[in-house]
């Protein structure tokens, strides 16, 4: 059974579909989870559906990850359902309440002042004047004279058959968007879920990669970085890459400076930095200066696109 007051840590490291949900918050795929929509089915979630394989066990999911404060709801709408089929493929016309018939008249009502009568607006036109259906006394001044008291809808087929109206019947309810908890950032499987799909793409190139890799630099120092990879052997045109992703805002210029430093004493063909979703100001004039060549993303789909690029030229 869910337990509420299970921490959100200890849901993450319980849950690999949480995992792989928060990896795509961290890594820029998602920044608001918003619902899909289909005439037949109305709402649903596509992204969560391919998570965790099940549209039957969306709506715990997410409601799951509400209650542990994983995730914060925020109403996006609400949806009309047929109440004999669940469809939300159905069209709205308004009808009489009583049987039901669409054939209705829209009017304006219209109250004497005076005299207090009320009725429909086309009882008390007269010829090209307003006069009261009541006590005869024309109608000349809004709001003082007479004014609109309203609409009123009347039904040119009534047969008082005392149906029910079929909106009393519906199902109505409420879909909601989602965003990351408050204090939520993301796991440190964020890195994982965008370094696998880097290793396959050096690896189809004829690389030999290293995750983590541990470089011996000219001054004797081991230098660590996200992933390497090695033409032939592992001693040959090294390509280098670190990863820096931002939960909060852009990159800073840290992780240029720290990786200057260790790529000043590996001295690598290549080195790069993919900074999800982007570098602050700082960090592109130092990579520059330090000739580090940088990704910046949006998303984890738009950092490997980036990556495929620049190890084509």
């Amino acid at each position: 059974m869910h337990n509420p007051n299970k921490t959100e840590a200890s849901e993450v490291n319980d849950d690999a579909n949480v995992r792989t949900l928060l990896d795509k918050f961290a890594s820029g795929e998602i920044s608001i989870l918003e619902p899909a929509y289909e005439s037949k089915i109305g709402y649903y979630f596509p992204i969560i559906q391919e998570i965790i394989g099940d549209i039957s066990k969306v709506e715990s999911f997410l409601e799951r990850l509400v209650e542990d404060k994983v995730l914060i709801k925020k109403l996006y709408d609400k949806v009309i359902y047929c109440p004999q089929c669940g469809s939300a493929g159905i069209s709205f016309r308004y009808c009489c309440p009583f049987c039901k018939s669409f054939n209705i008249q829209k009017s304006s009502l219209i109250e004497h002042v005076k005299c207090g009568y009320m009725d429909i607006e086309e009882n008390f036109r007269k010829d090209a004047k307003f006069s009261c259906p009541k006590c005869h006394e024309d109608l000349k001044r809004v709001n003082l004279d007479f004014r609109k008291a309203g609409v009123w809808c009347a039904c040119n087929d009534c047969t008082n058959c005392n149906t029910a109206s079929t909106f009393e019947e519906a199902i109505i309810k409420d879909v909601y968007s989602y965003t990351l908890g408050k204090n939520v950032k993301g796991p440190e499987s964020s890195k994982a879920s965008i370094i696998n799909p880097i290793i396959e793409i050096l690896t189809q190139a004829g690389l030999k990669v290293e995750n983590p890799a541990v470089i011996k630099g000219k001054s004797g120092a081991q230098h660590s970085f996200d992933i390497a990879a090695f033409k032939k052997d592992f001693t040959q045109g090294a390509i280098v890459i670190d990863l820096a992703v931002s939960h909060e805002g852009n990159v800073s210029e840290q992780p240029i400076i720290a990786m200057f430093a260790k790529v000043f004493d590996v001295s690598p063909e290549k080195a790069f930095l993919i900074a999800i979703p982007e570098l602050n100001e700082n960090g592109r004039k130092m990579a520059e200066i330090y000739n580090i060549s940088t990704i910046e993303a949006k998303n984890k789909t738009d950092a490997l696109a980036l990556l495929k690029e620049k190890l084509r030229k």
